[in-house]
């Protein structure tokens, strides 16, 4: 909400990744202070084109939600390599965000995102404002995710680098 993949760790991020052979889409999601479901899960659906075993996502925030939904969409046998869950939720945060709100007024069918993905790791911080630690232990618990606890990184909106991020990819693509 209110995202750039120009801002926080996703420039080094995708520099990385890229010096390591990946080919990196960072893209800007559509109406980011006005959000919608349907557009940004469009819009993800578009960028990845046919998914298949080579495609990794890594999401921050709501960017989180919106993959889990996409996989949701996938055709039955279409798989992908991996997910990283940065800061990710999966329900309602409360009044504060109600305009994000409409993303999770469907409960999301775990089933249905395991039988498109089955490499998960869910990165949170121990003092995140805006996305309690609870969140993570529930993609732990619903996924199956690899949980990372990072320590006073907030939102990771600021951090400048996630060797975590970077270290779960690696190691999900076997390099």
């Amino acid at each position: 909400m209110g995202g750039n993949p120009n801002k926080g760790f996703k420039p080094w991020l995708k520099k990385e990744l890229e010096k390591r052979g990946f080919i990196v889409e960072s893209p800007p999601m559509p109406n980011t202070n006005d959000p919608k479901l349907s557009g940004w899960v469009g819009h993800l659906s578009r960028m990845v084109g046919k998914p298949d075993k080579d495609c990794y996502f890594i999401g921050h925030s709501l960017g989180c939600i919106t993959i889990l939904k996409y996989l949701e969409s996938l055709k039955e046998n279409e798989m992908v390599g991996g997910a990283v869950l940065v800061a990710g939720f999966s329900v309602d945060l409360g009044d504060k965000y109600k305009v994000i709100a409409r993303f999770t007024e469907k409960p999301v069918n775990w089933n249905m995102v395991m039988s498109h993905c089955k490499k998960f790791v869910a990165i949170h911080s121990d003092n995140d404002p805006a996305v309690p630690m609870i969140h993570g232990k529930m993609m732990e618990e619903k996924l199956g995710a690899k949980l990372i606890i990072e320590h006073n990184m907030e939102h990771f909106s600021s951090a400048p680098k996630l060797q975590s991020a970077l270290d779960a990819v690696l190691e999900m693509a076997g390099k």
